[in-house]
């Protein structure tokens, strides 16, 4: 069962990283515009992260399996209609459909992990799905770079969209013979619709600017009434829900949780800046500075190697320093998302390559001590009464963060290569300190979590550094 669940996580994370890298050939083979890469690279993030709640309640109504391998069959084949796709409008729509495959099959994973374990193992298991997640994101862009080298653009990015096909069918028999059968665990499903689809509102409220600049003052003025209205109805239906005795979307005792709440603060800003970074190099190598996909791929590669490894000796870290390795792993990624920007405005034009090289080694280091840690941690201060949603929660916010962040930095790179006194270089830098600032900020919040969670609320024990100890 867990071999099932790992081979889901890296089906479904590796499609998106694998793109990142054939978006130069997308764009010129579909004649994309700006604004329709942000949606073909961020739309994906949003559908997924919308997904993942409903398809929690979902699964404890109906049963995990027949819902994991319905969303797992809609994203192999609608990333077969991606991949065939010949305008950008229809790619556009595929990558929704599939994203909210994914994350159908995500919630399962995430609620299967939360039946089958508790404790420590909980925490074991769902630190490995991160992992493996974040492992084969990072394998993403080299394994797209050789099939862009090998193919040509045209076919290229075509291919890195199929390429999820394969490991798709092989999950789905495996999910056949090993996924637990179908089992029901809440009499009546009580999805709180409403404070859903105020999420996804606020979330288009704060993406559609970046994506689409305003015009002006008034127009910007209007986008952020937009968010705040979105942000009243949810915090409203929220109340309400919890007046009348009902389940809101976020749980009422998760709130509550003062390092439940911070943590997720953390993953989200964490998730998106390091989507969004990757996203922005590997278009910066090949349409700022030239080179090929199987260079550009190469560049990447020792990020998701060193990110193997770190990951492997996190936990031996976690039991010397505890939460503070989260800090440790974050401060290391501002440093290396620094040190890029700086390359990128000041190193010869000839040296940029080797220097990146260097700098995606020290990142994906970081990475390998924030993420599975960082993951753990949050989950062992869930309430016992919402541990199954709080996993949920978590990875909702940490996609809905992606696509925001994906949004906005993408949106800043284009807009600073458009016309003829674009300077990708400088494009570049400025992408990369908007992706360091929001991992500065998740490094202070995670340099006070122990002072502003001192006071842990009756029944929540802030967990031990041999609680998330994994051997290997």
């Amino acid at each position: 069962m867990l071999t099932v669940c790992m081979a889901a996580g890296v089906t479904t994370l590796l499609d998106q990283s694998v793109l990142n890298i054939a978006v130069p050939a997308l764009r010129r083979s579909l004649e994309a515009g700006a604004t329709d890469v942000q949606w073909i690279v961020a739309g994906y993030s949003l559908a997924f992260g919308l997904m993942l709640v409903p398809g929690g309640s979902l699964g404890d109504v109906h049963g995990r399996k027949h819902l994991f391998l319905a969303g797992l069959s809609a994203f192999v084949v609608f990333g077969a209609v991606a991949a065939a796709g010949t305008r950008a409008d229809l790619v556009i729509a595929a990558r929704l459909v599939q994203g909210a495959g994914a994350g159908l099959v995500n919630s399962q994973v995430i609620g299967t992990l939360q039946d089958h374990f508790s404790g420590v193992g909980r925490a074991r298991a769902l630190g490995l799905y991160a992992v493996t997640g974040g492992v084969a994101a990072a394998l993403g862009p080299p394994l797209g770079g050789a099939l862009v080298a090998a193919f040509g653009p045209d076919l290229g990015w075509r291919l890195c969209l199929l390429l999820s096909a394969p490991c798709g069918i092989v999950t789905l028999w495996l999910a056949f013979r090993w996924f637990p059968a179908p089992r029901r665990t809440a009499g009546h499903s009580r999805l709180d619709w409403w404070g859903l689809g105020w999420t996804g509102a606020l979330t288009l409220a704060l993406m559609v600017p970046f994506i689409r600049t305003p015009g002006g003052a008034v127009e910007t003025a209007l986008w952020a009434g937009a968010a705040v209205g979105a942000l009243c109805c949810l915090v409203a239906g929220h109340r309400f829900r919890v007046r009348s005795g009902r389940v809101p979307l976020v749980h009422p005792s998760l709130p509550r949780s003062r390092p439940y709440t911070l943590g997720t603060a953390v993953a989200m800003a964490g998730f998106g800046s390091s989507l969004a970074a990757t996203l922005v190099l590997t278009v910066f190598l090949q349409s700022g500075l030239g080179l090929s996909a199987l260079t550009a791929a190469l560049v990447t590669l020792p990020s998701a190697a060193a990110m193997g490894v770190s990951s492997a000796v996190a936990w031996r870290v976690v039991r010397r320093l505890g939460p503070h390795t989260v800090t440790l792993g974050l401060a290391l990624g501002v440093l290396t998302l620094l040190a890029g920007a700086a390359v990128a405005v000041t190193a010869p034009r000839a040296h940029l390559p080797l220097l990146l090289t260097v700098v995606q080694l020290l990142s994906g280091a970081a990475a390998g001590l924030t993420i599975a840690p960082n993951q753990a941690l949050v989950l062992q201060h869930a309430p016992a009464e919402a541990a199954g949603v709080a996993g949920g929660i978590l990875q909702m916010a940490q996609r809905i963060a992606a696509a925001i962040a994906l949004s906005a930095v993408s949106g800043s790179y284009l807009r600073g290569t458009s016309g003829p006194s674009g300077d990708p270089r400088a494009a570049f830098a400025h992408a990369t300190l908007l992706c360091a600032g929001l991992l500065a900020a998740a490094a202070v919040l995670s340099l006070l979590r122990p002072r502003l969670t001192a006071s842990t609320p009756p029944g929540i024990r802030p967990p031990l550094a041999s609680d998330v100890h994994v051997k290997g």
